[in-house]
């Protein structure tokens, strides 16, 4: 019992003197800004970051109403006519599958009737009719 109650009470002046020191006055950052090494990132990220005024300008050329270049346009419309023959493709290969499908098991069907027809005619054949052949 005693060593709850000493764990409380120690949680307790915790909590006490967080609730009193709630707000920071400052923070611990470092200023890169002296550093020219640090302010150009290495290699590829180089060319994937570019600075505030080049992205603002980026996107004030290219805001949501802007006329697309025709490069763009060419590009969007090669990539939408490549996925429509990988669409075609995939729907073809598709049907030609389900076509081998239907066609085995349509012959597949047509000798297991053939084959029962057969055995009829073998089971009910008299002997006053010439066998028929198919």
């Amino acid at each position: 019992m005693t060593w709850t109650r000493s764990v409380t009470l120690a949680l307790l002046a915790v909590l006490f003197v967080l609730t009193l020191n709630y707000r920071a006055e400052s923070a611990a950052v470092r200023d890169d800004s002296a550093d020219p090494a640090a302010r150009a990132p290495p290699g590829a990220a180089r060319r994937v970051f570019m600075p505030g005024t080049e992205a603002a300008n980026f996107f004030r050329r290219r805001s949501r109403r802007s006329v697309k270049s025709q490069a763009e346009i060419n590009a969007e419309q090669r990539q939408s006519l490549a996925k429509d023959e990988r669409r075609r493709e995939y729907y073809e290969e598709q049907r030609d599958e389900f076509e081998n499908y239907v066609e085995e098991e349509r012959d597949e069907q047509n000798e297991r009737t053939r084959e029962k027809t057969e055995q009829w005619r073998e089971f009910h054949y008299d002997g006053m009719y010439p066998a028929y052949r198919v």
